[in-house]
């Protein structure tokens, strides 16, 4: 691809994405739009990361769609393809499963995901890290955003030699986190 094509598959994506998480909301206190999300995470995984494989910008981009939306992994393989697609499942929960079994197999999965995926969870769960501390939940006791940081600890532990940068990136906001939290 050039970089016309890419830019315009990333510019499809975008307006996808925003237009499957339209009518939802980040839990956090403001409330935000759900699309800044993956906003946030394809642009850490461009900013810091110095991700410029497209197939895992654009994923960033879909990444809750077929979790958190009506989206079918048949749209995305007909708008973007089976790479893309792929990316997208790996990173995806079945919702199917109580919460603790997903989380769960989130940190006993991460070790087998493909370097793609790793960068796209890594760059998640930073920013996801980023937004318990900065602006969480407003229901949400001090004890279970504390759980929630000591969790995302063990899914990125077995995400380790994928990008060095972003593993600072996320080390630089867990550790924040925990002083901020009163974890030792």
């Amino acid at each position: 691809m050039d970089f016309t094509e890419d830019t315009g598959l990333l510019i499809r994506a975008l307006r996808f994405s925003a237009d499957k998480h339209r009518y939802q909301r980040r839990k956090d206190q403001a409330q935000s739009p759900y699309i800044n999300h993956p906003i946030e995470v394809s642009q850490l995984l461009w900013e810091v990361g110095g991700v410029r494989d497209v197939s895992v910008l654009l994923a960033a981009l879909l990444h809750d769609t077929i979790e958190d939306t009506q989206t079918t992994p048949d749209e995305i393989r007909k708008l973007f393809g089976d790479e893309v697609l792929s990316l997208v499942l790996e990173v995806t929960d079945d919702k199917s499963l109580p919460k603790a079994e997903r989380k769960r197999l989130q940190i006993e999965n991460a070790p087998h995901k493909s370097v793609g995926a790793k960068l796209i969870k890594l760059a998640d769960k930073s920013c996801n890290v980023r937004d318990m501390v900065g602006s969480p939940p407003k229901d949400w006791p001090l004890e279970r955003r504390r759980e929630y940081l000591l969790w995302t600890e063990q899914v990125v532990a077995g995400l380790r030699g994928t990008n060095m940068a972003l593993e600072a990136y996320y080390e630089r906001e867990l550790l924040s986190g925990k002083m901020l939290l009163g974890i030792a």
